[in-house]
């Protein structure tokens, strides 16, 4: 599982970077300030738990075990649904994704909860 966290880590890494360039240079222009303001929250959001997968993969390496693929799992749907939802509520205008949000938010907090529980266990 090490392998996986650590391939998603590098992709929501290189993703958030690129999304968050060009929200910067593309986008500046097209959102308003608030939009693009929601948008680079999504690119901060993925670029932290980015990280986080990062951690996750080599916490795998060295204690392999439930809580902590249950943390990886909960970050990537975190990064999927929070960063995703808010990456399509600025460019398609469509509120109703922001429904979708919380749910991502609640994912990302599964997944620190599980983090530190797996921490807490390490001998």
């Amino acid at each position: 599982m090490a392998r996986l966290w650590l391939l998603l880590s590098a992709v929501a890494g290189f993703t958030g970077v690129a999304l968050g360039a060009f929200a910067a240079h593309g986008l500046k222009g097209r959102l308003s300030a608030e939009y693009l303001a929601v948008f680079q929250t999504g690119t901060h959001y993925q670029l932290i738990h980015a990280l986080a997968l990062f951690g996750v993969g080599l916490l795998a390496l060295r204690a392999p075990g439930r809580l902590i693929s249950v943390a990886g799992g909960a970050f990537a749907l975190g990064i999927l649904l929070f960063s995703g939802s808010l990456y399509l509520l600025t460019l398609t205008g469509t509120s109703a994704l922001g429904i979708v949000t919380p749910f991502g938010g609640l994912a990302f907090l599964v997944g620190w909860f599980c983090l530190g529980a797996a921490a807490w266990k390490l001998a």
